[in-house]
């Protein structure tokens, strides 16, 4: 046997996964990994019913819906719906407010989920750093309902608790729910006191994962825990930030519905301050029963947050393309 056949026998090419895949290795690929397969099953089976098939539904959007009729059988009125949500001058306030509160809370979420998963690294007691997990993760399990009523015997102006401190110390008594810019500040501190110990555990997951000896290397060299955490644990931090804020900027257009409508309800001296689009259509269909407008407020607000997760998975692709959803 020459030289060449033997090496051709020792370098024989083996199929890639992909390549088998093609031959019909895909049942073989399903039946080995059935388990994982079957796990996936439910998660398929809600999105199909919950996600793609009421995706049908959206050609209300173009029509003027009648209960006889139904939604296929509803005649035709192209964009009238669309002229309507926009002529009704609230269309650019409601869409700037969205937009705006949903930036806010997405910053102030994010530096707040790091910044208390960072101090929950860093305790060195088991027990105590077990209870502030759990103290802070305790919010996120109460509904709005029951932080509207705290938060109305806080801020009421005739017997709310701030008053009454106010009025102990000789102060004059303030009007909360009259002054639209406290809500500024109202609305992102009970978003980030709700949802900073779910962000946390996302955040504090990452850090765990992170290689201790990365971190006795530091030490070794003389890095204090400030500089540890600044050059090491924050930009490894990097890639796990950058997919839960793409993530969340798939939110950007859908408001806090449960939080602006417990709060705020129907409020009209604050509405022009916390008008936001998915409380706009709730009382516009609670008042005149218009799904068509409705659907077509939510077409509007699925192609805004489609062009504006497009956008930011193409700058993080050209900040690194590694980082990027797809």
């Amino acid at each position: 046997m020459d030289l060449a056949t033997e090496t051709r026998k020792q370098t024989r090419i083996v199929p890639r996964d992909d390549e088998r895949l093609k031959t019909g290795g895909f049942i073989r690929e399903l039946i080995r990994n059935r388990i994982l397969y079957l796990m996936f099953v439910p998660i398929a089976v809600y999105f199909i019913i919950f996600a793609y098939i009421p995706m049908a539904g959206i050609v209300m959007a173009f029509k003027d819906f009648n209960y006889r009729s139904g939604i296929f059988g509803s005649p035709w009125n192209g964009f009238d719906n669309f002229h309507y949500f926009f002529v009704s001058g609230k269309a650019l306030l409601v869409t700037r407010n969205t937009v705006i509160y949903n930036v806010i809370f997405l910053t102030c979420y994010t530096a707040f989920s790091i910044t208390a998963a960072i101090f929950i690294a860093e305790i060195q007691k088991k027990w105590f750093k077990k209870m502030a997990q759990s103290m802070m993760f305790l919010p996120y399990f109460i509904s709005w309902v029951t932080v509207t009523a705290f938060v109305y015997n806080f801020l009421n102006y005739e017997y709310g608790i701030v008053n009454k401190i106010l009025d102990a110390f000789h102060l004059s008594a303030i009007d909360i729910y009259s002054t639209t810019w406290y809500w500024y500040f109202i609305l992102p501190f009970l978003y980030v006191w709700k949802w900073v110990g779910y962000g946390s555990v996302l955040y504090l997951a990452a850090i765990v994962g992170i290689d201790q000896e990365i971190y006795e290397a530091a030490t070794i060299d003389g890095a204090n825990r400030l500089q540890r955490i600044t050059r090491i644990t924050i930009p490894l931090l990097k890639p796990t930030m950058i997919i839960l804020i793409l993530l969340g900027l798939g939110r950007i257009m859908r408001g806090e519905f449960d939080m602006f409508y417990q709060l705020i309800g129907n409020n009209g001296t604050l509405m022009d301050t916390t008008d936001i689009i998915d409380t706009l259509v709730f009382r516009s269909l609670q008042g005149s029963l218009d799904f068509g407008m409705a659907s077509s407020v939510g077409f509007y607000q699925s192609v805004l947050t489609l062009a504006i997760i497009l956008f930011a998975n193409y700058l993080v692709r050209r900040y690194d393309k590694e980082q990027a959803l797809f």
